[in-house]
């Protein structure tokens, strides 16, 4: 299943995809040199399909752990001061997106909305350590009945383009339910409470929805 913001690139990429196979094979004489620029084509598409994927899975919803809001790897436990929204310091996780990772943002946790805000910005390599306040990025706080207000913020790598956010001042959301998405590499930061007691690990892959990053101590 496909996620609905890869849409119409799916779309046009499927079209062009077409069209290229066509031109291969009715004015590419060459066996090898057909063959290799219709797999290259192939291989195109398939890159496309694969980054707008969207898995089912299944949550467990609870207020007591926050879940990965996005599939990738952590690179990031530690305390900072956070300056946009809370002023002070927190614990930062933050999750690596490849090209090949799923790029749905899902909510950590369940909650109102009490803060969503959208920051246009370089486009930085998502490791980069200045991404987290220069980049193109999303700023949304949920409070939740357990942990109180956590920070999650969608940040735009040196191929991303375009942050999709759904989150709005108010709603309520639920936790592991479509937040969002990014397109073409990115990073997603968590700020939590300091005392939080965090259950993953440096270089731990995350999987969106089902790893749990943090229960409360």
């Amino acid at each position: 299943m496909f996620h609905k913001e890869g849409g119409k690139i799916i779309l046009i990429s499927t079209t062009l995809t077409v069209i290229f196979l066509l031109l291969a094979d009715k004015f590419i004489t060459i066996e090898w040199l057909r063959m290799s620029v219709m797999l290259l084509v192939l291989f195109f598409l398939i890159m496309i399909l694969q980054f707008f994927r969207n898995p089912k899975r299944t949550v467990e919803i609870t207020d007591n752990h926050i879940i990965a809001p996005v599939d990738g790897k952590v690179v990031v436990i530690e305390e900072v001061f956070e300056s946009e929204y809370f002023k002070d310091k927190r614990l930062q996780v933050s999750i690596f997106m490849s090209p090949i990772n799923v790029h749905v943002t899902r909510y950590p946790v369940n909650g109102k909305v009490n803060f969503s805000k959208y920051h246009p910005g370089k486009y930085l390599v998502a490791w980069h350590p200045k991404a987290s306040t220069e980049n193109e990025r999303t700023t949304i706080v949920v409070e939740n009945r357990v942990f109180g207000e956590i920070l999650y913020r969608q940040i735009a790598g040196a191929l991303a383009k375009r942050i999709v956010n759904y989150a709005e001042q108010g709603m309520q959301v639920v936790q592991g339910t479509d937040a969002g998405f990014i397109k073409f590499g990115s990073r997603v930061d968590l700020f939590l409470p300091i005392g939080t007691q965090v259950e993953v690990k440096l270089n731990q892959k995350a999987i969106g929805g089902k790893t749990i990053i943090a229960i409360k101590s």
